[in-house]
């Protein structure tokens, strides 16, 4: 299972969204630092729709997805672009 598929079932076991789409944008950011071979599941964006952020402001739903994707973050993940709203929003 690549990076991507394994952020997608953390995140949809962990916050049961209504909607997920995790984009792997990592060629976009070929030779900065974090990517400098160009190589993918460095970067990534994820927008997100969950009403497990009911109550939540934006830090703090950033920091449940952090914390959900702890592992990735520390082997390989370089950084993420997180648009997290609930079904209200």
């Amino acid at each position: 299972m690549d990076v991507r598929d394994q952020i997608i079932v953390k995140l949809k076991n962990s916050l049961h969204p209504h909607s997920l789409d995790v984009s792997d944008d990592s060629h976009r950011h070929a030779g900065h630092s974090g990517n400098p071979s160009g190589g993918e599941g460095t970067h990534f964006t994820i927008t997100i729709v969950s009403n497990a952020f009911a109550g939540h402001n934006r830090v703090s739903r950033h920091r449940m997805i952090y914390s959900i994707l702890d592992h990735e973050l520390k082997s390989g993940v370089h950084a993420l672009a997180i648009n997290a709203k609930t079904i209200d929003e």
